[in-house]
């Protein structure tokens, strides 16, 4: 991770691309056991098909934790002041997520140089997953 400035970036700067291994049942049993959301929509597949579901599907908080590791790939988690995110549609098995984001202003608040990011997750498919907003405070 290189050190960022605030001066260094402009509205409209893309953040680096992040494209974690596609969702399989694997993913899903680790992350239910490291985050204790053992919800069985997400590792039982008989469940999942009471529930009318075809099958299981990820957690949207794990989507989220991909969010957070796009954002803390890109700056230290010290500066990160905000996260966000807004659940869109259901990461299915078998999606890869695609990981983005973009600067989207550059302001100053409470002494700190910051700026606001919105970071998506997507499917393969271009398939729009999760979108969220972060504030990051910068060293000038």
């Amino acid at each position: 991770m290189t050190q960022l400035s605030y001066h260094d970036l402009q509205v409209g700067d893309p953040l680096p691309e992040l494209r974690p291994a596609p969702i399989d049942r694997a993913t899903l049993a680790h992350f239910a056991g490291a985050s204790g959301d053992d919800n069985p929509i997400h590792i039982d597949i008989d469940f999942a098909r009471r529930a009318g579901m075809p099958d299981v599907f990820a957690h949207g908080m794990l989507g989220m934790a991909y969010l957070g590791r796009l954002l803390t790939g890109w700056v230290p988690q010290s500066a990160l002041r905000s996260f966000s995110v807004r659940f869109v549609s259901i990461t299915h098995l078998g999606n890869q997520p695609v990981l983005t984001g973009q600067v989207v202003e550059k302001f100053e608040q409470d002494g700190e140089h910051r700026v606001g990011v919105e970071v998506q997750m997507a499917n393969q498919f271009g398939e729009t997953k999760i979108l969220g907003t972060a504030v990051i405070a910068l060293a000038q």
